[in-house]
């Protein structure tokens, strides 16, 4: 499906505050950037740079005073994520050389503590991809999402003991799980077609074998913890260890975040207009 994202961020600086924002999505992995457009309001001087997970970042000073951001995308998106019961779990000895950072605790995710509750989730799993979705439907069932019940701070660790939070914690205790059985997992972020209440969403990927007979070759699959079914038409902006790494707006200094309005359509005629 041809989609048409648009996030509108409006923000208050009270002085000039260097920002890297993180807002463009790129072509890749089940997805076509068609068509782009970045507005600021007053404009500023940006310059773009790719980070060490590939993510396209913007970097620019924001003013003193009323600051606003508009994005738009049209991006061609998989109406479907893959989905591949049976592959296999990949041996570390076998893992590609940029998968290996994503077995480790990170800030958000501390998989070194997680080992017995990954353990009792996936018992009755087959090593692999198997192992994974039990994951994603254990936390799905068993943890509460709900607006205003975590913050900044809160880490996998905490959402496994209160068992409540939002799509970012989510996507941090199924990493987490996931790490603490040598399984590489990331965290993606980037918008969902129809998601109920529309926002920025967050999700995460998972490493194992490309088909069930491969012990030596693999890929990332989609899981998404906060749905009850697979579903496709998402446009990936970032992608990283944790939140830390996928924030779309770093600021060093002192700047409010006073508005974000988010929607996602499908575009009814993609030459002219959605």
């Amino acid at each position: 499906m041809r989609l048409n994202a648009e996030c509108q961020l409006s923000f208050d600086a009270s002085t000039p505050t260097p920002t890297i924002f993180m807002l463009r999505p790129r072509s890749g992995k089940g997805q076509w950037v068609m068509r782009e457009e970045y507005l600021l309001q007053p404009n500023v001087l940006v310059t773009e740079y790719t980070d060490g997970f590939g993510n396209l970042c913007q970097r620019l000073v924001v003013p003193e005073g009323r600051f606003s951001i508009h994005t738009t995308a049209w991006v061609d998106t998989a109406d479907e994520i893959d989905v591949t019961p049976g592959a296999p779990y990949i041996p570390v000895e076998n893992l590609p050389e940029d998968t290996l950072q994503f077995l480790l605790p990170s800030r958000y995710c501390q998989s070194d503590q997680m080992g017995t509750l990954a353990l009792e989730i996936v018992q009755n799993a087959i090593p692999g991809y198997n192992q994974v979705e039990a994951i994603r439907a254990w936390v799905q069932s068993n943890v509460e999402y709900r607006y205003g019940t975590s913050d900044a701070s809160t880490s996998a660790l905490d959402t496994a003991q209160q068992r409540i939070g939002v799509c970012r914690d989510f996507a941090h205790l199924g990493i987490a799980l996931c790490r603490s059985l040598n399984i590489p997992a990331r965290m993606v972020v980037g918008y969902l077609y129809q998601l109920d209440p529309m926002d920025l969403h967050a999700w995460f990927e998972a490493f194992v074998g490309d088909r069930a007979d491969s012990l030596t070759e693999g890929r990332w699959y989609t899981f998404d913890a906060t749905q009850k079914e697979p579903r496709g038409n998402r446009i990936a902006i970032a992608y990283g260890r944790d939140a830390a790494d996928v924030a779309l707006s770093t600021q060093f200094g002192s700047m409010q975040l006073l508005e974000m309005n988010v929607s996602v359509e499908a575009l009814k005629n993609p030459i002219n207009s959605p």
